[in-house]
């Protein structure tokens, strides 16, 4: 994954990008996504989402990027709050909304701006809290630091987000 973390670097690094994340609820369990992506254990697990596109509306690219992620056509619903990271070289403003599957089984999907060889998404499944909670912070999106239960998650709302200093 060596030149994985390279190419995540070079398509991302040292950039503001713009990126949109649903959170999807079935059954009290929360659609997560696991990324390879760099640090020692190449382990990530975050809500479904991605990078906006020129011209895209958020609800646009959430819809296009949950497609691409889990196979899943979603119904996008209200913002819930906006989070920042910023851990240099990387900064992203992120964009969460709640969202409803549609359509479309649940599977494992492909991220176009990596190449066949170097594909980040490694698996797709809906988790429990506390099967989130349970798994090491630096393998969980920063934003479940921030909430104990489902509804503490769906309860958050306006700006979240800490500098990171490296």
């Amino acid at each position: 994954m060596e030149s994985g973390n390279k190419e995540l670097l070079d398509l991302y690094g040292n950039r503001l990008r713009m990126r949109v994340c649903g959170i999807c609820v079935s059954d009290n369990r929360i659609l997560m996504v696991r990324h390879n992506m760099a640090g020692p254990e190449n382990i990530f697990w975050s809500p479904p989402g991605g990078g906006m596109q020129f011209g895209e509306s958020a609800p646009q690219a959430l819809v296009r990027e949950l497609i691409e992620e889990t196979g899943l056509t979603v119904e996008v619903g209200d913002m819930l709050f906006v989070n920042e990271f910023i851990a240099s070289p990387l900064h992203a403003v992120e964009l969460f909304f709640q969202i409803k599957k549609v359509s479309g089984t649940l599977q494992t999907g492909l991220d176009p701006e990596f190449s066949d060889g170097n594909q980040i998404i490694q698996d797709v499944r809906f988790m429990y809290m506390s099967e989130i909670k349970a798994l090491p912070e630096n393998q969980v999106h920063s934003i479940f630091k921030e909430c104990e239960t489902l509804h503490d998650l769906l309860s958050i709302s306006g700006y979240v987000g800490k500098k990171k200093n490296n």
